[in-house]
């Protein structure tokens, strides 16, 4: 069977900072905790438009190798493009196909 983890993804890691409102990500200094080979796959996108304000999102599946080190608080970059993981990242370690699915998101105004 060929290769199905062709496209390079990083993901990044922030620990929690304190700031004078509470607690938050320090994203400027973020860690990789895995840079390797998955398979990034088109889910969504769809616009909000109103005189406002303009805004898409972009929403991708992502497939890892099996036990690669992703939660639910991390960021993934692929190619330019930075995104969110969405919700808990499911684990699919039954047959030949083991992989971690990840579902993640950025938005554009």
């Amino acid at each position: 069977m060929k290769n199905l983890f062709t496209d390079e993804v990083l993901i990044l890691r922030a620990g929690l900072t304190d700031t004078a409102y509470g607690r938050k990500r320090d994203w400027d200094h973020a860690s990789v905790v895995f840079k390797g080979l998955g398979n990034v796959q088109p889910d969504r996108s769809f616009e909000v438009r109103s005189p406002e304000r303009e805004t898409a999102q972009e929403r991708v599946l992502v497939y890892l190798p099996f036990g690669a080190d992703v939660g639910s608080a991390d960021r993934l970059r692929f190619g330019s493009q930075l995104y969110e993981v969405d919700g808990v990242p499911s684990p699919w370690g039954h047959r030949s196909l083991r992989h971690v699915r990840v579902r993640a998101w950025r938005v554009e105004h």
